[in-house]
């Protein structure tokens, strides 16, 4: 990987367990401190970028193998697979322009340093229960008195202070 991208930080959870919503709480607090910051989320899922009838999804159906839709407000890079194997988390960074930080989300086994955000409404057992390589878990339930003493644990509604323990703990640059 690219000294661009030093600094990467999973964040990983079960479905529904706020993710995305703390990632984007993040953001403009990691934004304030000077950092710029690119993200890659992971899905399972077959999304649709953009409505089939859109020329750019036309071109893309008729056999186009990346697709770069401009406007003057953000620009898009839509690549196909067609078969080929997904790329690799080092492989979608170092497509990205360079950033103090990358936040990833998803990617339960790379190895990366990565928080859990857990929610006990998530029906399952939270996955530091299993994953040792778990830095720190965010929630919004009180730190359990066998936790590991090795890992943090972080209130999952005070992002001002989740960022201050990144930037504390060496975790971001800063």
């Amino acid at each position: 990987m690219s000294d661009s991208a030093r600094f990467i930080l999973g964040f990983v959870g079960h479905s529904g367990s706020g993710k995305t919503t703390l990632i984007e709480k993040l953001l403009p607090l990691m934004n304030a401190r000077g950092l710029r910051v690119n993200v890659i989320k992971s899905t399972h899922l077959d999304v649709q970028i953009e409505p089939e009838h859109k020329d750019s999804a036309r071109l893309r159906l008729a056999g186009a193998a990346d697709v770069i839709l401009s406007t003057p407000m953000r620009y898009m890079l839509v690549h196909e697979l067609r078969g080929a194997p997904v790329p690799q988390l080092p492989d979608l960074i170092e497509r990205m322009l360079p950033a103090d930080v990358t936040l990833v989300e998803g990617y339960k086994s790379a190895q990366i340093p990565r928080l859990e955000v857990y929610r006990r409404e998530s029906g399952q057992d939270p996955l530091y229960l299993r994953d040792s390589s778990i830095i720190a878990v965010i929630s919004d339930l009180p730190r359990p008195h066998d936790f590991p003493q090795r890992t943090a644990w972080l209130d999952l509604n005070a992002p001002e202070k989740i960022c201050d323990w990144l930037f504390a703990n060496r975790t971001l640059p800063g």
